[in-house]
């Protein structure tokens, strides 16, 4: 009998796969990749209107997808939609923290609660999707948890100070997630994307500054599309990352890797 070696190793059929912020963009990317390699996905925003387009611009490629909004910062908001899809027979074996905001500012100019806005969402939203994910993950003995962090967690430039502290903590998290539900079959990694052509980074990208140090300072010479995301969570998310723990993986063009 012929094994399919590809879809055994890397296949994601049988697996239910929830994406934050996958209503554009990285996230939507992401959601992409994980359901041509047979996820069931659910796309999370906070625009219902815009997760039932994305999961019907999904479901003409003939991926099973349904949208579900709701705020990842809102801790009871993000338990009672798990609960919601466990009673529709979709309980979450891939979880992607995707969903991110940003506020460009020199921290003297930061207030206390523009500071918090960004932690709200990016390090209290992986928490509380991890922690709403995570029982049901531990009693069936398997789950993928990939979290978002950045290049801007390892390195820093001016005026995201916010932003670089979140994603650092993020870092920190996968590895305290990696090693506390190792044992329970479940693995947490993170990505730290470099710079992603997306409405997200629309201000960099229009500034010409900018553009002539990423050209001179990414080795690849060039932005990263989310296209260049997508498979590494894919991997991450599949079988063939079953011993893949507590890493951070950049996919930066080989930015970190410069001097």
């Amino acid at each position: 009998m012929k094994h399919d070696y590809l879809s055994e190793t890397f296949g994601l059929g049988g697996r239910v796969a929830l994406v934050t912020g996958a209503a554009r963009g990285l996230g939507f990317a992401i959601a992409r990749g994980l359901g041509l390699a047979g996820a069931r996905v659910v796309i999370n925003d906070l625009s219902a209107q815009a997760c039932e387009e994305s999961a019907a611009r999904l479901a003409q490629e003939g991926i099973a997808a349904r949208g579900l909004a709701f705020d990842v910062a809102d801790g009871s908001g993000v338990a009672k939609a798990l609960t919601q899809l466990e009673a529709e027979g979709l309980p979450i074996d891939v979880l992607v923290s995707n969903a991110g905001n940003q506020n460009r500012k020199p921290v003297v100019e930061m207030s206390p609660d523009e500071w918090q806005a960004l932690h709200n969402v990016h390090v209290n939203g992986a928490f509380n999707c991890a922690r709403a994910a995570l029982p049901g993950m531990t009693q069936r003995g398997f789950g993928r948890i990939v979290l978002m962090s950045s290049v801007a967690g390892q390195a820093a430039m001016p005026n995201i100070a916010a932003y670089a502290t979140a994603k650092g903590a993020i870092a920190a998290f996968t590895r305290a997630l990696a090693v506390e539900y190792g044992a329970s079959g479940v693995t947490c990694n993170a990505l730290a994307p470099g710079f992603v052509r997306t409405d997200f980074t629309q201000g960099l990208q229009d500034n010409p500054q900018f553009q002539a140090f990423l050209s001179s300072a990414v080795p690849a010479g060039r932005w990263a599309t989310p296209q260049d995301v997508a498979p590494a969570v894919v991997f991450l998310a599949s079988a063939a990352a079953s011993f893949v723990n507590g890493h951070v993986l950049a996919i930066d063009g080989g930015l970190l890797a410069r001097m």
